[in-house]
């Protein structure tokens, strides 16, 4: 099992990474070229999530690693991302942005639910006497992530903010703590401000003043459907670590009768491979937590009803009494009615 939790991104984020591939000259001749089969991106519903481990995988695609040379491939991939990140990108977080009055309220909200995005990492913010720096801080060990994911976080921030505050906003520099590869110039020209590679941080500095302007006539009635919206959301982000605990409170809900691992998934936002796949890591399994379900909804039947045998097998997931009998002797070491007369004479 593993001790930390495994992160996830979202998976309208992981397609925008298949695009900005495309756009920007990776190999293979397409998204669905490179990512066909059942993972197809364009078959993820928007608010599903994807491992991080998957999503670097499109990465790589992206830019056209194949593992070869300096293993980073088009340097330009992660630039090209972030310069044409839509709302629609960053899911419920994009929603949230565009309605902001100011670039001040934007980033408190950046900061809190970015891990809807991705929880491979935080948006933090420190505000000085004169300017506030926002700095990306990844979460996972700096051999898993790519110069361009950095990049394509980094230069976000700055589309996102033009949102707001118009397509000529500038913050005063942008940072990058990897050195720099490709065009520098580039990057100057789409972030319209000094770029610096090799810094201590990845991070923007923006003026106080600039932060605190008021920039928009934002509709407050719907601005808070969005925040109450990403709160439920943030609230149901498993951290990964938890999710058997997650499953089994779902299931001790469920209509065992009728549910399965589809209807676990929309809830959680995963695809199905993901969810056995995370679950396995945890030393786990779909059926072997169903079951555990399974045996707790019988007990509770069992003792709080006269339900026939047949019935309680039909409400507990089960296709008949003999298959109820055999199930719950290996369970409890004793037959449902067994179990039922001891439970009542206690």
């Amino acid at each position: 099992m593993h001790e930390s939790p495994s992160p996830t991104v979202v998976a309208s984020y992981a397609r925008a990474v298949v695009d900005a591939g495309s756009g920007a000259g990776g190999q293979g001749g397409g998204p669905e070229a490179r990512t066909g089969g059942p993972g197809a991106p364009t078959r993820w519903p928007s608010a599903q999530r994807l491992p991080f481990a998957e999503v670097r995988a499109l990465w790589d695609q992206a830019v056209g690693n194949d593992g070869t040379g300096d293993g980073y491939g088009d340097p330009h991939v992660g630039l090209a991302l972030g310069a044409r990140m839509g709302p629609g990108t960053l899911h419920v977080l994009g929603h949230l942005v565009v309605g902001c009055a100011s670039l001040v309220e934007m980033v408190a909200l950046v900061e809190r639910f970015h891990p809807l995005v991705s929880q491979a990492g935080v948006i933090v913010s420190h505000r000085g006497r004169r300017a506030t720096r926002i700095a990306y801080r990844p979460l996972v060990p700096a051999h898993t992530t790519l110069p361009q994911q950095i990049e394509a976080i980094v230069i976000g921030m700055v589309t996102s903010a033009r949102w707001l505050a118009g397509p000529s906003w500038t913050p005063e520099s942008v940072s990058f703590r990897h050195p720099g590869r490709g065009d520098g110039a580039l990057f100057t020209d789409v972030v319209g401000a000094p770029v610096v590679f090799g810094a201590a941080e990845n991070a923007l500095i923006v003026d106080n003043a600039d932060l605190d302007l008021e920039r928009a006539l934002p509709d407050p009635e719907l601005a808070a459907l969005h925040r109450t919206h990403a709160e439920r959301l943030l609230r149901d982000l498993t951290p990964l670590s938890d999710l058997p605990a997650r499953v089994r409170r779902w299931l001790a809900d469920a209509d065992l009768e009728r549910t399965g691992p589809r209807d676990l998934c929309d809830a959680l936002h995963l695809s199905e491979r993901s969810l056995r796949r995370l679950l396995h890591e945890e030393g786990t399994s779909w059926r072997a937590l169903l079951n555990a379900a399974r045996h707790e909804r019988a007990r509770q039947l069992l003792v709080r009803t006269d339900l026939t045998l047949d019935r309680v097998a039909q409400l507990t997931g089960l296709s008949g009494a003999a298959v109820l009998v055999r199930a719950f002797s290996r369970w409890e070491g004793a037959t449902p009615g067994a179990y039922r007369r001891a439970a009542r004479e206690r």
